[in-house]
């Protein structure tokens, strides 16, 4: 009989100060938008913030990945509710336009198993945020970006 390992998730490590501060804020207005008390409000109010930096020159998708991986590790533990991928997704857009450049936002989905998904794009087509839940196995289709 073969013992399995339970395999480790362990925190990630605090991006630097400034990613930390552009996280933070970027994180914030993304929770406040979740408020909202109608799911197509939000959705509404989440497009038209991302569509804010669209007169922005493009990021580097290296740029984009620090911006995403600092609103990761910047999520708020006083938060009570799931944070999705969707504030994490406008998150990383606003985190991103917070350093003078844009990246797009994409509200995507999957037939099998029936999903829906938000990840955010480079210019050049870098997915960032897409391999979440199964991205790799099931691949997403993009409905929707930003421009």
């Amino acid at each position: 009989m073969e013992a399995t390992m339970t395999q480790m998730i362990h925190a990630p490590e605090p991006p630097p100060w400034p990613w930390r501060l552009r996280a933070s804020l970027a994180m914030t207005a993304a929770l406040t938008l979740k408020l909202l008390p109608r799911d197509r409000w939000r959705t509404r109010a989440r497009l038209a913030l991302a569509r804010t930096a669209s007169s922005l020159p493009a990021a580097h998708p290296g740029d984009v990945r620090q911006a995403y991986e600092a609103v990761v590790a910047c999520q708020p533990s006083w938060w009570r509710g799931q944070i999705d991928c969707k504030e994490r997704a406008v998150a990383t857009v606003l985190a991103t336009a917070l350093t003078g450049r844009r990246c797009h936002l994409v509200l995507g989905a999957r037939a099998l198993p029936a999903a829906f998904h938000a990840w955010v794009m480079t210019a050049d087509g870098t997915a960032i945020g897409a391999e979440e839940a199964g991205g790799q196995d099931h691949p997403w289709t993009p409905v929707y970006t930003t421009p």
